[in-house]
C-alpha cells in the first residue's frame, strides 16, 4: 500500500457513494490542474501539457466484484516543439483511459494480506492499483493515457518541411531556398579541368614570353 491518500487532491476521488454493490454506476465531470513533478504530463522534452494548465476530466466509476472500475475521457492542451522545424506547437490531447481499483484484501489487523501464489502472482500483485480507506488516486493513470495519446514525434504541420541542412533556416519561410552545390562525383574531374587551364596558362605565359626576347634581341 502507498501512503495514505489526501482527499484534497484533486486527482484523488472518493468511491463511498458508489458503495460495493455490483452494478451501481456514479458519473462525474472535474476540471484540475495539470500535476507537474516528477514531470510534465507528457514526454519529458518533446510535448506535454504544462503544470498547472486545465484538464477537464469525464469519469464513470462502476462498482464491480473486485474494485471500482474508472473509465473516463481527459482533454487538455499539450505544448511542445515541432521536431522538424523547431518551433513552439500547440494542440488539442483527448486521452481515454480504464482503470481497475481493487479493493484491499487485509486482514483483521488492517495489514495487506501476502500473496497465496508464487512470484508471477506476486508480479501481477505489484501493478495492482488498490482503493485506500475508499479512495483511488487518478494521476498515475492519468498520466500513462496523456503519454499514448500524444504524439512521439509532433509536427506544426502534416507537410512541414524542416529546416535547411546547410544554414538552418526554415523552409517554411522560403520555399525557393537553396544552395549551388557542385556534385560530388565531378568533383575530381573539375579540380583536373582547372590545373589543365592552369598549365595552359603558364605555357602561354611563357610562350609569350619567349616572343618578347626575340623581339627585343
Amino acid at each position: 500500500m502507498s501512503a495514505r491518500l489526501d482527499h484534497r487532491n484533486p486527482l484523488v476521488f472518493d468511491t463511498h457513494e458508489l458503495g460495493r454493490r455490483p452494478g451501481a454506476l456514479q458519473r462525474l465531470t472535474r476540471s484540475v490542474e495539470a500535476p507537474g513533478s516528477p514531470g510534465v504530463l507528457g514526454i519529458e522534452g518533446v510535448i506535454g501539457v504544462p503544470e498547472g494548465a486545465p484538464v477537464e476530466l469525464e469519469i464513470r466509476l462502476e462498482s464491480v466484484m473486485e474494485g471500482v472500475l474508472v473509465t473516463g475521457t481527459a482533454r487538455a492542451s499539450a505544448e511542445g516543439e515541432c521536431v522538424r522545424c523547431l518551433e513552439p506547437l500547440k494542440l488539442e490531447v483527448e486521452a481515454d483511459f480504464q482503470e481497475m481499483f481493487s479493493y484491499p484484501d487485509a486482514d483483521d489487523r488492517g495489514r495487506t494480506a501476502e500473496p497465496a501464489g508464487g512470484a508471477e502472482e506476486s508480479a501481477e500483485d505489484e501493478d495492482r492499483l488498490y482503493l485506500e480507506d475508499g479512495l483511488f488516486d487518478l494521476e498515475p493513470v492519468l498520466r500513462d493515457a496523456v503519454v499514448l495519446a500524444l504524439p512521439m514525434q509532433p509536427v506544426c504541420r502534416d507537410d512541414c518541411p524542416g529546416l535547411c541542412s546547410q544554414c538552418g533556416a526554415r523552409l517554411a519561410d522560403d520555399p525557393e531556398h537553396h544552395h549551388d552545390v557542385a556534385d560530388i562525383r565531378w568533383a575530381a574531374l573539375q579540380g583536373l579541368a582547372g590545373t589543365i587551364q592552369d598549365g595552359e596558362k603558364d605555357d602561354v605565359s611563357g610562350a609569350e614570353a619567349g616572343v618578347d626576347e626575340k623581339q627585343e634581341k
